[in-house]
C-alpha cells in the first residue's frame, strides 16, 4: 500500500468526485501494468492505494514518483513531501503524517515573514511541498527552485479545494479560456492556473473567484 502525499479535505459529493478522479488517474498511470488496485482514504485525509499483482512494485514506484509518499518514519537528510497546514511568525507547519515545522530561517525563499512568503509564492493551504527531514527540517532545494521559477514566469493563480478539471471548467465559465496556458496539478485538490503573457493574475483571480468556493492566491512576476 502507498499512502499518497496529497489530502482529501472536502466532503460530500466533492469528496466522491475527488476520489473517483484519483482512481481514474491511478488507472491511467498504471496503463498496461499487470496490477489490481484499490483506492481508499485514511481518517487523516491522505488517500491510500493498495496495489497487487506481478507489476505491483513498478506500480507503487510510479505512485511515489508522481504524488510523494506518507511514510511511518522520516529519514534524516531524505526528501519527503508534506502538505501546508498552517503558518505563523515562526515558520510553516507541514502535515507529513505527523506535524513537521519548517522554521522561517529554513524556508530559503527570500525576505519577509512566513505569511508574506506564503502570499508572495501563492502557497494555498494544503499544497504539497517537498522538504528535507532533519533537525531542523528545511524546504528542499528542488522545491525552492520550483517556487522561484513561478515568480519568473508570466504569472499564476493558485487554487485549492478543487480538482484540475473543476478549475478548468471554472476558467471556461468565466470566459477566460484564451487567457491561460494550462492548469497544472499541484495536488489532488490544488492547481495552478498558468497565465498567458499579458494576462493580469489579480484580474483573473477577481473574475473567477465568485465561481470557486476556494482559496485563491496570485503569483505576480
Amino acid at each position: 500500500m502507498v499512502v499518497l502525499a496529497t489530502k482529501v479535505y472536502v466532503s460530500g459529493e466533492a469528496r466522491e468526485r475527488a476520489l473517483s478522479g484519483l482512481e481514474a488517474m491511478v488507472g491511467d498511470d498504471f496503463g498496461d501494468l499487470d496490477v489490481n488496485y484499490e483506492v481508499g482514504c485514511r481518517e487523516d485525509g491522505f488517500p491510500s492505494v493498495t496495489v497487487e499483482g506481478p507489476d505491483a512494485t513498478v506500480g507503487r514506484n510510479l505512485l511515489r514518483d508522481r504524488w510523494g509518499e506518507i511514510t511511518p518514519h522520516l529519514e534524516d537528510s531524505a526528501v519527503h513531501v508534506g502538505t501546508l497546514e498552517s503558518w505563523d511568525e515562526d515558520g510553516f507547519v507541514l502535515d507529513a503524517g505527523r506535524e513537521v515545522r519548517v522554521p522561517a530561517d529554513e524556508l530559503g525563499l527570500g525576505p519577509g515573514s512566513p505569511s508574506q512568503i506564503r502570499t508572495r509564492f501563492g502557497l494555498v493551504q494544503h499544497v504539497p511541498l517537498r522538504f528535507v527531514a532533519g533537525e531542523p527540517p528545511r524546504l528542499a532545494d528542488a522545491e525552492r527552485d520550483r517556487l522561484f521559477e513561478w515568480t519568473r514566469g508570466p504569472g499564476r493563480v493558485n487554487v485549492n479545494s478543487a480538482t484540475r478539471s473543476e478549475i478548468r471548467a471554472t476558467v471556461n465559465r468565466a470566459g477566460h479560456a484564451e487567457d491561460i496556458v494550462t492548469v497544472e496539478r499541484l495536488g489532488l485538490l490544488e492547481g495552478s492556473i498558468v497565465c498567458r503573457e499579458g494576462t493580469d493574475p489579480p484580474g483573473l483571480l477577481s473574475s473567477i473567484g465568485e465561481y470557486l468556493p476556494a482559496e485563491l492566491l496570485c503569483v505576480v512576476p
